[in-house]
């Protein structure tokens, strides 16, 4: 049974929980009000108190109000369609909502379970496997999308069986894996993974060397950036920091560019 709580204190977005059961750091909790579930994640833990931060506006809450726990940290949905979205800092398809404001408490699906992808097996029965091991690819977006084995397995796996190549959608069982235990594990397109939690299921984590191009003489000549590397662009609003952003994604040699934009509005 998962953990329940009550609202005991409220400070605009910084809300005060009292839980009935166990709560851990980061844990992601829905406070209900007026028929809505407000999403927030714990920040603090003291004693059976647990402080946390809404991410929607706390108006119209009150002492009282049910909170309920969901024993998982804020996380991202990993999957096929992820190439081809416009989503919040909640992972919601922005283009599944209705208006130009978000709605409180208006939560979706990532990704859309009813579209088939053309799946192409890359591993095949017998073989021995770990968690990030290619399954499988499609194609998204002109891009070889490879489906692995979940960052959460541990150890090593034997491939059981691997769907022939066709049309499947999502949440279909392409893979199914056995542990060192025999014990067999369904595996789909789709895995989850905490955004504040650091992936490991890497073999090797090479250091930067190759220059990126951007297409952008000034940054190419006086101040390279590397392939694999970071860099940052300073400025007060209105230098056109965004702009730049736009010139580098269009011309720079890079197969897939991810723009996360922040900025306010007036709800």
């Amino acid at each position: 049974m998962s953990t329940q709580g009550k609202v005991k204190g409220i400070i605009a977005n910084l809300v005060t929980v009292e839980a009935d059961g166990p709560v851990a750091q980061n844990e992601i909790c829905y406070l209900q009000t007026r028929g809505t579930d407000l999403m927030a994640e714990v920040i603090k833990v003291n004693g059976a108190n647990a402080f946390v931060q809404v991410f929607e506006s706390t108006r119209g809450l009150k002492i009282g109000d049910p909170v309920r726990f969901t024993g998982h940290m804020l996380e991202v949905t990993l999957g096929p369609g992820i190439l081809s979205k416009n989503y919040d800092g909640l992972q919601n398809d922005l283009d599944k909502m209705d208006g130009v404001f978000l709605k409180r408490g208006d939560y979706t699906n990532p990704l859309d379970d009813d579209t088939l992808w053309n799946f192409k097996p890359l591993a095949k029965a017998g073989d021995e496997v770990e968690a990030a091991s290619w399954l499988g690819e499609v194609n998204e977006n002109g891009k070889p999308h490879r489906i692995m084995v979940p960052f959460v397995f541990e150890g090593k796996y034997t491939v059981k069986s691997v769907v022939e190549a066709g049309e499947y959608k999502i949440n279909d069982t392409i893979a199914v894996l056995v542990d060192a235990d025999g014990k067999e594990h369904n595996v789909t397109m789709v895995q989850k993974w905490p955004v504040k939690k650091a992936i490991t299921a890497y073999r090797e984590k090479p250091r930067p060397f190759k220059l990126l191009e951007t297409g952008v003489r000034t940054i190419d000549t006086i101040n390279p950036i590397v392939e694999g590397g970071t860099g940052f662009i300073p400025g007060p609003f209105g230098t056109g920091k965004t702009v730049l952003q736009h010139a580098i994604s269009k011309q720079a040699e890079a197969d897939i560019v991810v723009i996360a934009a922040c900025g306010a509005c007036q709800r």
